[in-house]
This record gives structure tokens, C-alpha cells and sequence, in this order.
């Protein structure tokens, strides 16, 4: 078996960063690890347009390690008042790399989301025809359906939709967790793909709820039952191009997240590439970690892979109980676990 694997350098295709000193202290975890990274705008305000998009980039380069080559790729907060021509500008001019739409009230800081998808019609086929990436967060909000269904319920109310009305658009299907959203992604054409975060790999929906409630296991969309974590193992160490690495790594201060309403979202930047690879190892799947790590998410966004490689070895390390940024306790994920691969510096 061997204790070495070198790669080309992975890329994150789903990531939270935050902004101000939380964003200045979680930049470093995935700078080291990822060349680039898909940042999410679901700041508070948003990052609806192009000007703050590239403000906010200005913000995140600033807080790169001197000698460390990372590039953070923005992307736009769709709303129902989105401007298409805005939009268009800012991916020609290089700073949208892909639009973003969370269904209002999905998850963390979405309440500015869209509150009707058939309003963007307009601003889809703007996106079909200049060629730029939709990443979806798939889940509906009605009150009245479980939140374990609102995964599979997006699939059929919109998604199905968007798909065939906009035959041409690409879209990343962002941290599926469900059998039904593996089968949606494999049945569509090579223009629909779909990220996998590596706690949907690990975990079920008991990690939040047996022995009491473990908020540090709340994410959106949730951990659903073991079948679904299977599917998913499965298509992320299949090979398939259509799925690749996006860690949906969302930072939230320890006592956000222990609190009588906890925030949702799971830190996993930290040892990201390691947690991943666990899975890939336990699965018998090495050979393709490359693949899904590396090279399926740029030839996805048609953009080069990278031309620089990384290695992790077989090196045992006990996950710290507790890191700290912005001043704030932060419990990452996998603490106080063992992983059996570090990356090397």
C-alpha cells in the first residue's frame, strides 16, 4: 500500500470564506491546500454586482499568505432584481467566474435570495448565451415540506425545469446530498454536474441527532439517511467528471454554533484535502482522487488544470479539538478524530 500521493493541485469549487477578520484568519486553511476556490456572496449585503465583487476579491488576495499562489474565482448573488447586463459585464471582465442562486431563506444569509425562480428566466438565458456557470443551491423552503425532502422536491418543482428550458446553460448541482440528486446529475447531459462536501461523505443524519443535538453536525442542505451518504460516496470515487471537490466550508464562532438557535454550516478547510481522501481510501478508490480533487471541476468551468502538484502522505494526526479565528473559539470538522493522511508542506 502506498504511503505517498501526489497530485496536481486540487481546486475548491464551493467555499465560504466570510468577509472582514473571520474571512483575513480562514483565507490561509484553504490557500495552502487549493490554487483556487469558488467563493460564495452570500455576504451581508450580498455581493449582487460587479463592482462589489471585485471589491471583495481585492479583499480576500489581501489576506493570502505572502509567497502562496491562490486565486479566488466570485461569483454573483442572484436576486429577483438581477441586472443580466451586469452580470455579462462582469464575466467578461474577468470577475464573475459563475452566478449563484439560493432560494430565499435556504441557508445561512440567504434572506436577499430569489423569491420566484421563473422571474430569471431573463437572466438565465443571458447565462446560456454568454456561457456562464449557474451553481444552485437546490432546496425549496416552503414550511410545509420536511426538510429532508427539499432536496428531492428542487429536483422536480425546478430543476428539471431550468435544465430543459436552457438546454445550453451549465449548472453545478452544489453539495448534493441525496440518491435522487446522484440519479439527476448522471441522467442529464455532460452540461450538468455537481459538488460533493466531504461531511456529506462521512456522516448521516445521526451524527446530528444521536446522543443529543451535535450542532457542529448542522449543515444545509442536512445529512440525510445512510443510503443517500452511499450514493454519494459512490459517484464522488466513481471516476465520473460529472462530480467534483466542493468543501461548502462555512465558518461559524463556536458559541454561533452552540447556541438556542445554531447556525448552520460545518468548517472543514482546515484538512479539507485529508478528510476527502479518507474516503477515497476506505472506498478503495485512490486512483481517482485525482480526478475528482483536481481535474473534473476545471474541465467542468473550462479552465486549465493546475501546473503544480501537492503531496499527502500516510502520516496518523489527531484533529484539533479547537482552532481559533477572528478572536472566536471554532470546532473543525473531524475534532478530536483521527485522519491517517497529512498533506505535506
Amino acid at each position: 500500500m502506498a504511503d505517498t500521493l501526489t497530485i496536481r493541485r486540487p481546486d475548491d469549487w464551493h467555499l465560504h470564506f466570510r468577509d472582514g477578520d473571520m474571512m483575513r484568519d480562514v483565507v490561509p486553511y484553504t490557500a495552502r491546500q487549493f490554487a483556487r476556490a469558488i467563493v460564495m456572496p452570500n455576504l451581508t449585503p450580498p455581493v449582487t454586482d460587479t463592482a462589489c465583487a471585485a471589491a471583495y476579491q481585492e479583499r480576500i488576495m489581501a489576506a493570502v499568505p505572502d509567497g502562496v499562489d491562490f486565486t479566488p474565482l466570485m461569483t454573483c448573488y442572484l436576486t429577483d432584481d438581477t441586472d443580466p447586463e451586469d452580470l455579462a459585464r462582469g464575466a467578461a471582465e474577468g470577475v464573475f467566474t459563475a452566478a449563484k442562486l439560493y432560494p430565499a431563506n435556504a441557508t445561512t444569509n440567504s434572506a436577499h435570495g430569489v423569491s420566484d425562480i421563473a422571474k430569471l428566466a431573463p437572466v438565465f438565458a443571458r447565462m446560456e448565451a454568454e456561457d456562464i456557470v449557474l451553481c444552485i443551491h437546490g432546496e425549496v423552503t416552503e414550511g410545509e415540506i420536511d426538510i429532508f425532502d427539499r432536496e428531492s422536491e428542487f429536483i422536480e418543482r425546478h430543476l428539471r425545469e431550468i435544465v430543459r428550458d436552457f438546454p445550453r446553460l451549465r449548472v453545478v448541482f452544489e453539495h448534493i446530498t441525496t440518491s435522487d440528486a446522484v440519479d439527476f446529475v448522471l441522467e442529464c447531459g455532460s452540461n450538468v454536474a455537481a459538488t460533493i462536501t466531504p461531511q456529506h461523505l462521512h456522516i448521516n443524519r445521526n451524527a446530528m441527532l444521536v446522543g443529543g443535538i451535535r450542532p457542529h453536525a448542522y449543515c444545509l442542505p442536512v445529512a440525510k439517511r445512510e443510503r443517500h451518504r452511499l450514493a454519494l460516496r459512490k459517484a464522488a470515487t466513481s471516476g465520473n467528471p460529472k462530480f467534483f471537490l466542493g468543501t461548502d466550508s462555512a465558518p461559524h464562532a463556536r458559541h454561533a454554533k452552540e447556541s438556542a438557535c445554531g447556525c448552520a454550516g460545518i468548517f472543514n478547510a482546515p484538512f479539507a484535502l485529508e478528510s476527502y481522501l479518507a474516503v477515497f481510501e476506505e472506498e478503495g478508490a485512490l486512483e481517482h482522487f485525482e480526478g475528482f480533487a483536481s481535474l473534473h471541476g476545471p474541465a467542468f468551468y473550462k479552465l486549465p488544470v493546475n501546473d503544480t502538484f501537492i503531496t499527502l502522505k500516510r502520516a496518523p494526526h489527531q484533529v484539533p479539538d479547537m482552532l481559533t479565528a477572528a478572536g472566536e473559539e471554532m470546532v473543525p470538522f473531524h475534532s478530536g478524530e483521527t485522519l491517517n493522511w497529512r498533506m505535506v508542506d
